[in-house]
């Protein structure tokens, strides 16, 4: 079998794109040093696994330069002088698999008459983030006390959900790519992403996140869909980047969990006991870590205190999930785990109306399952899992 010609600075990009050790592809692939200076190609077979391995299609590589992957939203990132690399594969393929699943379900919503979501795109700038905490709120059937009918934080995030859901916004959350444990999603390159769409917006949320952030990140995004407008962000210490738009999405985010007349009522008395953000958690029921950013909001603390406590906060529950999987290790993961993950990974409305379009002929089963993730008898299984 002949072998394929590739160009060495196509090699390289790949590497570098997918962020593997040179080593690892050298055990791999032993001439691939000889790829990249162009003094030998690789045979097709060699190519395809070099593509896996590198999570490369492999059209790329006939190329005669590198492609200029970009997503065509804004990217956020508030990682100190940090500079933004190009995506990562991983986050390019979520993005675009979130990005397929609106294109088809927009167009499936309009098909069966639904109206345009009037709350998107409903604001700017110049609203009163209060205003917008409040109109977000009646729109999810919720008061500004809804918390407190939670027994939990898990508990109270997701009634959220399911009130956001209804509302006919679309939540996925995910700590992979797929349903591809080998794939973990990146919290340092971002913490989620929302695309809008008057009929059907999305909201991504990365589940590598700790709990905290992620109660803060689905505000955050639910804020830029009464924006309107789509974005990638990481949100590093729930601070927002230096962006007119990100900030005022911020603050309604922060008054949407935390709103601040109730919290001034309370702060007094708490600041008096020894942990103030763990004396307040409960009452709101959100993590302490929402309750320290709110505080330097309103101007209780400032950064110096937010930063230390923020500091400690992630590592106590960076260590709380190392434990956690260490109790898991070995363990095979149960069935009805994998199916429940699924109501967050694909989510019910969505596979309904998947299921719905396959059944009625609108829709071939290949393309069903690509968009679900889902394939052959997992698919049917779900779908009966659901009640469908």
């Amino acid at each position: 079998m002949a072998n394929v010609s590739v160009k060495p600075k196509i090699f390289q990009w790949a590497i570098e794109r997918s962020g593997l050790d040179e080593t690892i592809l050298l055990n791999k692939f032993p001439d691939f040093p000889d790829w990249l200076q162009g003094g030998s190609f690789p045979s097709l077979k060699n190519l395809e696994e070099f593509a896996r391995k590198t999570l490369t299609p492999l059209g790329y590589f006939f190329l005669d330069n590198p492609p200029d992957e970009t997503l065509p939203v804004t990217i956020f990132r508030t990682v100190g002088d940090r500079p933004i690399h190009t995506p990562s594969p991983n986050l390019i393929e979520t993005f675009q698999t979130i990005q397929r699943r609106q294109d088809w379900v927009r167009e499936f919503l309009v098909e069966e008459g639904s109206e345009p979501l009037g709350f998107v795109g409903s604001v700017t700038t110049k609203s009163n983030p209060v205003d917008v905490a409040s109109e977000m709120r009646k729109t999810f059937g919720i008061t500004d006390r809804w918390a407190r009918q939670h027994s939990s934080w898990n508990s109270a995030l997701d009634a959220l959900r399911q009130s956001v859901d209804e509302a006919g916004i679309f939540i996925v959350k995910n700590g992979i790519v797929g349903n591809n444990t080998s794939r973990k999603l990146d919290v340092d390159e971002f913490r989620g992403f929302v695309l809008i769409d008057k009929y059907a917006p999305f909201i991504f949320v990365n589940g590598c996140d700790f709990e905290g952030a992620q109660m803060f990140t689905i505000a955050h995004e639910l804020a830029h869909i009464w924006t309107g407008q789509s974005a990638v962000f990481n949100l590093l210490n729930l601070l927002p980047f230096d962006d007119a738009n990100e900030e005022f999405c911020n603050k309604i985010a922060a008054e949407f969990l935390v709103p601040g007349k109730e919290f001034t009522a309370e702060w007094e008395e708490a600041r008096r006991t020894k942990d103030r953000f763990k004396t307040l958690s409960p009452h709101f029921k959100v993590s302490q870590l929402v309750i320290a950013r709110r505080a330097l909001d309103l101007g209780f603390i400032d950064k110096t205190a937010f930063f230390a406590f923020y500091k400690n906060y992630r590592d106590e529950i960076e260590e709380k999930v190392k434990k956690k999987k260490e109790k898991k290790k070995g363990k095979n993961e149960q069935e009805g785990d994998f199916y429940n993950n699924q109501n967050v990974r694909v989510g019910k409305r969505f596979a309904a109306a998947v299921f719905q379009a396959t059944q009625e002929g609108r829709l071939l089963y290949r393309d069903a399952f690509r968009l679900t993730g889902l394939y052959g008898p997992v698919f049917d299984r779900y779908k009966s899992k659901i009640g469908l």
